[in-house]
């Protein structure tokens, strides 16, 4: 099989969690992909070991300082090199079969929104793309004939477990929830929680931020909006169950009465290799789920007074226009703010919706609109952050 016959490979966000798991993967299947891209945010270290490795065509960090250390790491071979957010929205621009979308937070939209325009396979792990920007990204991927393949192990447990593609006779959807580390804590104990607490997630070994959103179930929220815009589904119509061994990630009710659950390893390389390899299979080295060895598996409802995320990500969600990005957008700056220690955990969901009263439902039905709230919603953040911290 020549270099013409391989599949084209762009991956975006390549030096974080999802990117290195999906380099793993290409590691293993080198005879099957040819990477045109690699993009990463400032670990020009990291990036150059993979763009060697995997002989891709163009290497790109957004920060543009890191560009005199990813040259001298990258002189003799080969590979092209550029920096910016310019060069990160033209890498993502460049047309490649597959592109996995793993930029976090609100940069990812202008990268995953030029790599939707190729018309080919997205591999989607940046939540806010479909948090955010839900109408504007699914309506460039219907104009585009694009391919929105969902990396979430929630998400991706939904779609496998909707094989048959009879999205009419789904009566329900059920994501899945660890619970996270505060699962059985009482209130007074999540007040008094250090950021080193919550960052201590029993089942996944996962970044900073996702960490702490799994700690105050501000994850599940944003899947629930995620799911809906994925799946076509209203509000009512997805639910939620704290299942503290991460072994079903996700389940579809039909009409008919049957139940259908995918199960699997916490190992995020799984849902990876069924977006890379869709429509077929492929190995991958992950360790195979013994359910003897669990004996037990849970579920519970979740508890909304406890974790006032569930709540306020179905407000959003029902509200739609800007409040899912404002939601979105003030989350990302009360973690980052309680990382610091400037709050208490539960104050991260307070200022959330505080940030959403203030600014109401404005309407977001272009990127720049998104834009504008999402930083909107960062600033309204940052004052109700200060007012605690004084």
């Amino acid at each position: 099989c020549g270099r013409q016959s391989m599949r084209t490979v762009t991956v975006l966000g390549t030096t974080g969690s999802i990117g290195c798991s999906t380099v793993d993967l290409l590691e293993q299947a080198r005879e099957q992909f040819r990477v045109r891209a690699l993009v990463g945010g400032k670990n020009a270290a990291k990036l150059a070991e993979q763009a060697r490795s995997l002989k891709a065509e163009l290497a790109v960090l957004a920060d543009e300082s890191a560009y005199p250390e990813l040259k001298a790491l990258l002189a003799g071979s080969g590979v092209e090199i550029a920096c910016g957010r310019q060069a990160v929205i033209e890498a993502a621009a460049l047309p490649a079969d597959w592109t996995m979308a793993a930029i976090t937070g609100a940069a990812g939209l202008e990268p995953t929104l030029a790599a939707v325009k190729n018309g080919n396979s997205i591999a989607l792990a940046n939540k806010e793309a479909l948090v955010c920007a839900g109408d504007v990204m699914l309506r460039a991927v219907q104009d585009a004939g694009a391919t929105l393949l969902p990396v979430d192990s929630e998400h991706n447990a939904v779609y496998q477990s909707m094989a048959d593609r009879q999205a009419d006779q789904v009566e329900k959807i059920i994501l899945t929830a660890s619970g996270g580390p505060f699962r059985n804590a009482s209130v007074d104990v999540m007040r008094a929680a250090t950021p080193a607490q919550a960052l201590k997630h029993p089942t996944w070994s996962m970044g900073a931020k996702i960490s702490i959103d799994s700690a105050t179930m501000f994850n599940k929220g944003l899947e629930v909006i995620e799911a809906a815009r994925i799946f076509g589904l209203t509000e009512d119509r997805i639910d939620v169950l704290v299942h503290p061994q991460s072994v079903v990630h996700g389940m579809v009710q039909y009409t008919d009465g049957s139940l259908i659950a995918q199960m699997g390893a916490a190992d995020m390389r799984i849902p990876i290799a069924h977006a890379l390899a869709w429509p077929k299979r492929m190995p991958t080295t992950s360790s195979r789920l013994d359910l003897a060895a669990f004996g037990t598996l849970e579920f519970i409802a979740p508890d909304e007074v406890r974790f006032p995320a569930l709540r306020l990500a179905r407000q959003a969600l029902r509200a739609g226009k800007a409040v899912p990005a404002i939601l979105s957008a003030a989350n990302e700056i009360a973690v980052e703010a309680f990382l610091r220690e400037q709050i208490g955990f539960l104050d991260i969901a307070r200022v959330v919706e505080e940030t959403m009263h203030e600014l109401g439902a404005p309407p977001a039905d272009t990127l720049d609109a998104v834009l504008h709230w999402d930083a909107e919603a960062r600033r309204v953040a940052l004052h109700l952050i200060s007012a605690v911290a004084a």
